[in-house]
């Protein structure tokens, strides 16, 4: 374990701790990861929704962040957005704000499977007519 950093003052009634696990490794809250956003600048992102990243290590900008890194990384193949969260463990929201850069950035493709497109007005309506006459 690591000490409490030497300028990170301990209250009085503090017993002396250890301020971080070398197991845990660093924590980085999800609001740094994705400086502030909730919501991503591109794509919806279903949960069954497939990823898959295009072109190779090399072709990827310096300026992305280790988390969009591993992103790419993980996707290689088509991955779903519920298998990239679990694999990277990271919240489900985190995961897709960094899709949603990464798609508009044109470094992955998404592909919706049939059953998760959105269904057509006329064929809700027709259903609920359909459940009126029982």
């Amino acid at each position: 374990m690591r000490d409490r950093p030497p300028d990170m003052p301990r209250r009085p009634d503090e017993p002396e701790t250890h301020w971080m696990d070398d197991d845990a490794g660093p924590v980085v809250r999800a609001y740094a990861v994705t400086g502030g956003r909730v919501r991503p600048v591109a794509g919806g992102f279903d949960l069954v929704a497939f990823v898959v990243s295009r072109g190779g290590e090399n072709a990827w900008p310096a300026h992305l962040s280790p988390e969009q890194r591993a992103i790419l990384a993980a996707s290689r193949e088509p991955l779903s957005v519920a298998e990239v969260a679990a694999k990277l463990n990271l919240a489900l929201g985190v995961i897709r704000v960094l899709l949603g850069d990464l798609l508009a950035a044109d470094l992955i493709s998404m592909y919706e499977p049939p059953a998760a497109r959105r269904h057509d007005e006329d064929i809700l309506k027709a259903v609920v007519n359909g459940l009126r006459a029982l």
